[in-house]
């Protein structure tokens, strides 16, 4: 049977582990740098700015979504953007990665959001295709943009 829940501080073990999977997943365990107390206070701390779903079945925690707030210039209100979601292969294909995309759906919609906001991996065809399916639309005129590392520093470093 199908849970979902808000992750509590008690779950930050199984959250940790659950990123690490996700990280072998996509091929980037190399790039992960995030240790338990790093999620621990991201998720728990005294002013939390990103939160977490647990997706369980039958008690067993074997998913999450985790997720933040955004904000549309344009709409002129906040929306949710779904940094990671992640099930366990074991557990695919039983409705537990729908179940987490559907509860950050109803909050959208509970708390009047503007919109619903996540990225995927472009060699992800199975996600592509579960996304697609539950009536995303893929951003294709939209070129992400990031700067990490020495490239942060170095442009922080700038004069304005």
């Amino acid at each position: 049977m199908i849970n979902i829940r808000s992750a509590m501080p008690s779950d930050t073990r199984v959250i940790y582990a659950l990123i690490r999977e996700l990280a072998v997943y996509e091929n980037l365990l190399d790039v992960v740098d995030a240790t338990e107390g790093i999620i621990g206070d991201a998720l728990f701390g005294q002013s939390p700015r990103a939160f977490c779903e647990l997706a369980e079945w039958d008690g067993e925690v074997v998913g999450f979504s985790l997720w933040f707030y955004n904000f549309s210039t344009f709409r002129g209100r906040h929306g949710i953007y779904l940094e990671d979601l992640f099930v366990r292969p074991d557990f695919r294909g039983k409705g537990l990665g729908k179940a987490l995309i559907v509860s950050l759906a109803r909050r959208c919609v509970a708390e009047d959001l503007a919109r619903f906001d996540w990225s995927v991996l472009d060699w992800n065809a199975p996600s592509i295709a579960f996304y697609k399916a539950l009536g995303a639309t893929m951003q294709d005129d939209w070129t992400g943009c990031r700067v990490t590392g020495d490239a942060l520093a170095a442009l922080a470093g700038r004069a304005a």
